[in-house]
C-alpha cells in the first residue's frame, strides 16, 4: 500500500487521457480504474489524511484499510479510495469539493467494496447499521458494481457483482432492508425527479453531522450545494429542496407534516425527509411547473379551482374525529360536483376558503389552460381578513356543456383574503373528472390561472 496525491495519479495516468481532443469523449473509468469503500467509521477511530500523509496511521481502521486494498486487487485496479483518508479535511475547499463530487467518485469506481461490520450471514444484513446511515444511500445506488463482505471479510456471494436483475438472494435482501425497488439498486439515474418516492428512501437514515441529511442526498438528485457545516440542518435542508426545485419537478410538493421552521424560506418546503415517506404519487401527464423563490415566498402559477365544504356534514363546525384526534372535511368542486376530496385538518376554521392548485395543466392556443382528465393539485387554504357567509364564496353561471358537460363556470366572490397556503395535512391529490377522458382535456378561462406565493 503506498499512498498517492493527485500530482502522483496524473503522472502515473499521463499519456493515458485526452488532454486536448475535444472532439474525444473521456469516460474516466474506461481508464482510471479504481476500488472504493463503503463502511461505517469505526468509534475506535479510523485512518486519517494526515496518519496517512506521515506513515504513522495504525490501529483497527488501518486493518481495515489494508483487508479493503487486499480485496481490490481481486479486480485488476491499481487504486484505491477510502473516504476515511483520501480526503484533506483540513482543507475547506477540498472538503467542500470531495462531498459534491462523491457520488460520481463512487458511479465512476470499478467496484464498491461494501464491509459490513454487523453482518455475518445474509440474514444479517436487515439490521446492519450501514443500512441506516444518511452516506451509505448513495453508495449503494451509485455504483454500476458493488461487492458485499462480511464483518470477518469473508464475501456474501460467489458473484464478483453482488448487484443483478435476477433477484438474488442478497439482493432481495438489500431490496427488504433498504425499502428501494431492486430495478433502482441496479440501475440508478440521479435527478430532481420522483422526489417524494426517494425521499422516502432516506427518511429512517440518520447521520452524526445535521447538516449531512441533506449533504448526502446531493447526488441522488443531482444537485449541487456549498457546504457549510455548522449552518444548522433546517437551514441546510431548505436549501437542498429549492435546488431540486428549479427542475420544475411538481413531487418536491408532495410532502405532508411541518414546514421548514426556519424564517428564511417558504413555507411550502418541508422540515425533513419524513414528510415525503409513503406519499409516492404517479403523476398523470407530467408536466414541469415553474417554480421561483422569492422573498414573498414560493411563486407558483396554478390553476386554482374552488372548492366548497360538503353541505351535507357542513353546519357550524366540521366533523370531530375522535379517535384521531382531527377534523375531519369533505370539499367539492362547483366545476365538477362529482369530484369529492377527503382529508383531515388538526384545527377548525370554518371561515376558511379552499381550493385546488392542479401543477399538471397546460397552456394551449391563446394561453388557454388545458387540464387532463386525471389531474394532480394540492389542497391551498386561506382565511378571509373579514367574516363571509359561505355561500357567496363562487358565482354559479352557464353550464359550458361544449367542453365538458355538467362543467359550470365559476367565478371568485370578491373577498379580501389573506394568502394561499398549502394544506399541510395531505400532500399532492389525484383528481378524476369523470366526463373527461383520461387522454383528453378540457379548456378553463385563463382567469383561473393564478399566481401564488407559497
Amino acid at each position: 500500500m503506498k499512498f498517492v496525491v493527485r500530482n502522483d495519479v496524473r503522472k502515473h495516468f499521463r499519456g493515458s487521457v485526452p488532454e486536448d481532443d475535444l472532439e474525444m469523449r473521456y469516460f474516466p473509468p474506461n481508464t482510471v480504474k479504481y476500488a472504493i469503500l463503503s463502511h461505517r467509521w469505526l468509534d475506535e477511530g479510523e485512518p486519517t489524511y494526515e496518519g496517512m500523509k506521515s506513515g504513522i496511521a495504525a490501529g483497527p481502521g488501518y486493518e481495515k484499510l489494508k483487508k479493503f486494498c487486499e480485496e481490490a486487487q481481486a479486480y485488476g485496479v491499481e487504486l484505491a479510495w477510502s473516504d476515511t483518508c483520501c480526503i484533506d479535511k483540513s482543507s475547506s475547499t477540498e472538503l467542500d469539493e470531495s462531498i459534491r463530487s462523491m457520488f460520481r467518485w463512487y458511479e465512476n469506481s470499478e467496484i464498491c467494496i461494501i464491509h459490513l461490520a454487523q453482518s455475518e450471514t445474509v440474514e444479517d444484513i436487515m439490521n446492519d447499521g450501514w443500512m441506516k446511515r444518511g452516506w451509505t444511500l448513495q453508495e449503494l445506488l451509485a455504483p454500476r458494481k458493488i461487492k458485499l463482505f462480511s464483518s470477518h471479510w469473508l464475501p456474501m456471494t460467489d458473484d464478483r457483482n453482488d448487484k443483478s436483475y435476477e433477484g438474488t438472494r442478497v439482493m432481495k435482501t438489500l431490496e427488504r432492508a433498504t425499502g428501494i425497488p431492486l430495478d433502482d439498486i441496479c440501475i440508478y439515474v440521479s435527478g430532481s425527479f420522483g422526489v417524494d418516492r426517494r425521499m422516502a428512501w432516506a427518511a429512517r437514515r440518520k447521520t452524526t453531522r445535521v447538516e449531512d441529511v441533506a449533504y448526502s442526498l446531493m447526488g441522488i438528485f443531482n444537485v449541487s450545494l456549498q457546504i457549510a457545516y455548522g449552518e444548522g440542518g433546517d437551514r441546510a435542508f431548505c436549501r437542498l429542496i429549492e435546488a431540486i426545485m428549479q427542475s420544475g419537478n411538481p413531487s418536491v410538493l408532495n410532502w405532508t407534516g411541518q414546514a421548514a421552521s426556519h424564517p428564511s424560506f417558504s413555507r411550502a418546503i418541508p422540515k425533513s425527509p419524513q414528510s415525503y415517506e409513503g406519499l409516492t404519487l404517479r403523476f398523470p401527464n407530467v408536466c414541469q411547473l415553474e417554480m421561483t423563490m422569492t422573498s414573498l415566498g414560493l411563486r407558483v402559477p396554478l390553476v386554482v379551482l374552488p372548492l366548497n365544504i360538503n353541505s351535507s356534514i357542513y353546519t357550524e363546525q366540521f366533523e370531530f374525529d375522535q379517535v384521531l384526534d382531527v377534523w375531519k372535511i369533505t370539499l367539492e368542486c362547483p366545476l365538477c360536483p362529482t369530484i369529492r376530496i377527503n382529508f383531515a385538518e388538526y384545527e377548525e376554521n370554518s371561515n376558511c376558503q379552499y381550493a385546488l392548485g392542479i401543477v399538471n395543466y397546460s397552456l394551449g392556443s391563446c394561453d388557454v389552460p388545458r387540464i387532463p382528465g386525471q389531474s394532480v393539485g394540492f389542497i391551498l387554504r386561506r382565511v378571509p381578513e373579514r367574516h363571509f357567509m359561505l355561500n357567496d364564496y363562487v358565482t354559479v353561471c352557464k353550464p359550458r356543456s361544449e367542453h365538458f358537460p355538467g362543467l359550470k363556470t365559476v367565478s371568485p366572490a370578491s373577498h379580501e383574503c389573506g394568502q394561499w397556503s398549502k394544506v399541510y395535512t395531505t400532500g399532492l391529490v389525484e383528481v378524476n373528472f369523470p366526463e373527461i377522458p383520461s387522454d383528453s382535456y378540457f379548456h378553463i378561462s385563463r382567469e383561473y390561472v393564478e399566481i401564488v406565493y407559497l
